[in-house]
């Protein structure tokens, strides 16, 4: 068997955007694409506030960076009022997964899922786009997904999360706009995280196949280019999303999906 998760090669380094004297707040910043956007950002010269449930993954990737830690469950809103609100760039990518059949879906579940991944960005996007406004400048990116913009069956609750940051991120775009701010979507197809890779292999194990045949016949059945997206690809796209050369970028779902949205 082929192996499913070779090391990437090496990405260069991002284009050159220069961050130095901008704060940032990454949600889910402890692993995954959050972690990737982390170290994109503060290495572009941004002091990065990571914030994540996990205080040990949100430790360890902000001691690479030395940026703040902030340990917050946002599906509880006196947790979300805590947060800092004098963020320049806010990152909204927190988020979670329930895969059950529409008529079996836990109504607790699908109203969790709601509230990390559309109400939590909705109110920080209040909190913080006073300040964007004052300054005349400030950048909002929404990690949604391609289920932003394609429905999955058994995915009800992502699937109607991702639809409504969508619709949220174009409000925020059109009234932002006078202001200097701007809010797009980042729309990543499946990314290679510790959390893809675990369900690979469960899957390969529950439906008796290779790890190869189910990236390729089940996950990627749908896109065109065979195989997962990296992290720090979906990372360069956000901070190219607030470089210099986007400020009339606004209101825009950018597809990292292999061309899945094209078929």
């Amino acid at each position: 068997m082929t192996n499913t998760f070779p090391t990437p090669a090496p990405l260069p380094p991002p284009a050159a955007v220069d961050l130095n004297g901008r704060t940032a707040l990454v949600t889910g910043g402890g692993s995954g694409i959050g972690r990737a956007c982390v170290l994109a950002l503060a290495q572009a010269g941004a002091t990065v506030h990571v914030v994540d449930r996990d205080a040990a993954a949100a430790g360890a990737v902000a001691e690479i960076t030395g940026g703040p830690v902030h340990v917050a469950d946002l599906a509880d809103r006196a947790a979300v009022d805590l947060l800092p609100a004098e963020v320049d760039i806010l990152v909204n990518n927190a988020g979670l997964q329930h895969v059950a059949p529409l008529t079996e879906f836990p109504p607790e579940r699908f109203e969790l899922i709601q509230k990390v991944m559309v109400t939590a960005p909705f109110l920080l996007m209040r909190r913080v786009m006073p300040h964007m406004y004052g300054q005349g400048w400030g950048r909002i990116v929404n990690i949604s997904s391609v289920h932003g913009l394609r429905a999955s069956a058994y995915k009800s609750a992502y699937v109607a999360a991702k639809h409504g940051l969508e619709g949220l991120s174009k409000v925020a775009a059109i009234e932002g706009a006078p202001h200097g701010v701007t809010s797009n979507c980042v729309n990543p197809g499946y990314v290679r995280t510790p959390l893809v890779e675990g369900q690979i292999r469960d899957q390969a194990a529950a439906h008796g196949i290779s790890e190869d045949d189910v990236l390729s016949d089940v996950m990627l059945a749908r896109s065109p280019v065979k195989r997962l997206l990296e992290a720090e690809e979906v990372a360069a796209a956000v901070l190219w999303l607030c470089g210099p050369h986007t400020s009339c970028l606004t209101g825009a779902s950018l597809p990292l999906d292999g061309g899945w949205t094209a078929c």
